[in-house]
């Protein structure tokens, strides 16, 4: 234990995750700074703004005039090395099997838990929303997997709870997903084939497509951030005692990085110093948390 001269706590709370397996997030690679990734076309008709990259390869055709607050890379190596990249997340999605989760046909109405969840058929939402809840722990990942199509209807919704984040959300789709008019998604939607966002859909994520066209209408899709996960500074002010982090390293810089586990349970580091420290500020870059003082 610390002893007696305990003086600061930092807390890292995240609560623990039901049964399902944990799941580590898909990396995108290049891909990553795309909005909409097409292979063959993107077509735009009215207007849709994409804050992110758009890009088209092997193709190069662009149809309307999309808003694109990033880069347009039609055809030329960039696209190209991010369809490849795209290739191997999907795969990547497409492979995970550690506690997965067997569903089908409708998820609105549905509250879910991070975790894998696959079906051998299509999935929709319809009939009511979907709700994704990280349960406190903003590292969340889902993965869902579906052998054919994904479809919402017109007005539905993805809402993200319990710190949960768009782009920790994969959609790998086995054919090809449409977004319902005026439809609320949330996520990065991994297509072997085609994308089409309906009249006034929006996107909190990426609509990439490996094989087939991007069609848009009048749409806003927002390639989305990591959130830094929060940290609560339990008691504050000078500390005494001697200092060692949760690691047992000694404290002998200003500045001290503390690497936070993302795990689904409590984690706590405790400060001790055997002079007078004054912590001046705490930051929050990642999963690290840092510490200066004088």
């Amino acid at each position: 234990m610390w002893g007696t001269t305990l003086g600061l706590a930092l807390a890292v709370i995240f609560v623990g995750h039901d049964a399902r397996a944990v799941q580590a997030t898909v990396p995108l690679g290049s891909a990553a700074t795309f909005g909409v990734l097409a292979a063959t076309t993107v077509t735009t008709v009215p207007v849709t703004t994409v804050n992110g990259d758009l890009g088209v390869s092997p193709g190069n055709t662009v149809t309307g005039a999309p808003i694109v607050n990033g880069t347009t890379h039609l055809g030329d190596p960039t696209a190209a090395q991010a369809q490849g990249d795209l290739t191997v997340a999907y795969n990547d999605a497409a492979g995970r099997t550690l506690g997965s989760v067997l569903v089908a046909g409708n998820l609105g109405g549905q509250t879910l838990a991070p975790g894998l969840y696959t079906s051998t058929t299509s999935l929709e939402i319809s009939s009511g929303d979907l709700t994704l809840d990280a349960l406190g722990d903003p590292n969340a990942v889902w993965i869902f997997q579906m052998a054919s199509t994904l479809t919402t209807t017109a007005g539905r919704q993805v809402i993200l709870s319990g710190g949960a984040q768009a782009a920790n959300i994969f959609w790998q789709v086995g054919s090809s997903a449409t977004i319902g008019t005026t439809s609320v998604f949330k996520g990065n939607i991994l297509a072997y084939t085609a994308i089409t966002m309906n009249t006034g859909a929006t996107l909190d994520g990426r609509a990439l497509a490996r094989n087939g066209a991007v069609a848009l209408d009048g749409n806003t899709i927002t390639v989305p951030t990591i959130v830094a996960p929060s940290v609560t500074l339990v008691s504050t002010g000078v500390v005494t005692g001697s200092y060692t982090d949760a690691a047992g390293q000694s404290l002998n810089v200003a500045t001290k990085t503390i690497t936070v586990p993302m795990s689904g349970n409590m984690q706590f580091y405790r400060i001790r110093s055997s002079t007078a420290l004054a912590i001046t500020s705490i930051t929050i870059s990642g999963g690290n948390v840092v510490i200066t003082y004088n």
